[in-house]
């Protein structure tokens, strides 16, 4: 017997969109094919709440389809099925052979009926009491449990066609990538901003992303750093428009015409401004960073306070509320916490106060701020030096 394997996608967050629920799900699709499309031909249609992607030759990996739809936005969870006729004897023909080593290996199990054709002569109930029965005839090992099987066998009766499948594997959730902007994500090679990044685009926004390099207080390893981590966040939310911005100038300017305790909030506020321009370029409507109150003197309110003060974009920071072991957590998660942790210092590391100020005052900072000469062309010559990349 041939086994027409499929994919199976639950839409999940997506079916409560009504009116604008086509075009989310046409937007997942065709973020799915762009993640596939170099592993053979595939089939992605949509109907009855649930998208199904089909192979259309033997060159098409599907076991690695599988891995990458895992990481796309959108999905709340997927399974691998098996297309069959409409016949009740083609069904347990089916389910045995296509789930032979996964009912081998369960203890117990439940087979679960959604008949979506009302003309299939036999109901739901009928179903899965006549397909268990003869499950645990042909697999001695396996007895029924209806409240926590190892394995829930589910048959669904479709128009043209039934799919026999096994347990849900859990998707990334969200929202598809794209369908609520786009957004100029300030990173650096820390743990916090990748989370940042990974947690808006969770949220279906499109990321740009902005990194400030600082030679020679900082080396090319350090960028390689970040150019590691964007393609770690890439895999779940697709190519990253990353930009590149020379900063050595800035903070040498701001080094030398600036009170200690006052610099790494008058950095951060530059920083900002040019984000800010360059997202402006990009179509971007925020900004995102991975700023988390009280982690860092920079981060105390007065201090995210004066930052804010610097632009006009709304600024996400989706870890603000979380300690350090909640943000590390997520990025094992992504697999960007052993990238974060080499040792390659980023810009926010030069020339660190002794005593930061925690309690800045708005009118502190921008008589220090003011006090640098050429600040505008500074900032105009690191804009005209970026180095732009895509990052996938």
């Amino acid at each position: 017997m041939e086994i027409k394997e499929i994919i199976l996608i639950k839409n999940g967050e997506l079916a409560l969109k009504g009116l604008n629920r086509s075009s989310f799900e046409d937007k997942l699709i065709k973020n799915i094919k762009r993640r596939i499309s170099d592993l053979g031909n595939f089939n992605c249609t949509k109907g009855q709440s649930t998208i199904m992607i089909e192979p259309t030759d033997d060159t098409a990996d599907l076991s690695q389809a599988v891995e990458r739809i895992s990481k796309v936005f959108g999905i709340a969870a997927f399974s691998r099925a098996c297309k069959c006729e409409k016949d009740f004897d083609a069904i347990k023909k089916t389910a045995v052979e296509y789930l032979a080593e996964e009912l081998e290996d369960a203890s117990t199990f439940k087979v679960e009926t959604k008949r979506a054709d009302k003309k299939f002569p036999m109901k739901s109930p009928e179903i899965s009491r006549e397909l268990g029965g003869y499950l645990l005839g042909k697999f001695r090992n396996l007895k029924v449990d209806v409240h926590n099987p190892d394995i829930t066998v589910t048959v669904e009766i479709r128009d043209n066609y039934v799919f026999i499948r096994g347990n849900n594997i859990k998707g990334a959730g969200g929202m598809p990538t794209g369908t609520n902007g786009r957004a100029m994500v300030l990173i650096s090679g820390g743990i916090d901003s990748p989370v940042a990044s990974y947690m808006m685009a969770k949220r279906g926004i499109e990321l740009c992303s902005i990194h400030f390099a600082s030679p020679p207080y900082t080396s090319e390893l350090a960028e390689m750093k970040v150019m590691q981590l964007l393609k770690k966040v890439a895999q779940y939310c697709g190519a990253i428009t990353t930009f590149v911005v020379p900063f050595t100038e800035l903070q040498e300017a701001i080094r030398d015409n600036c009170q200690e305790e006052y610099f790494t909030v008058i950095m951060r506020r530059i920083m900002m401004i040019i984000a800010e321009r360059l997202a402006t370029e990009q179509n971007c409507s925020a900004l995102i960073t991975g700023e988390s109150v009280g982690q860092v003197a920079s981060q105390t309110i007065n201090a995210l306070a004066c930052t804010n003060c610097a632009v006009n974009m709304p600024v996400f920071r989706p870890c603000i509320g979380m300690d350090k072991d909640e943000i590390i957590a997520i990025s094992r998660k992504i697999d960007t916490f052993e990238t974060s942790i080499q040792p390659y210092e980023d810009c926010c590391t030069v020339f660190t106060p002794k005593h930061p100020k925690t309690k800045p005052h708005i009118d502190e900072i921008i008589a220090q701020q003011n006090s640098i000469p050429d600040l505008e062309t500074l900032i105009d010559e690191a804009i005209n030096n970026v180095k732009k990349a895509v990052v996938k």
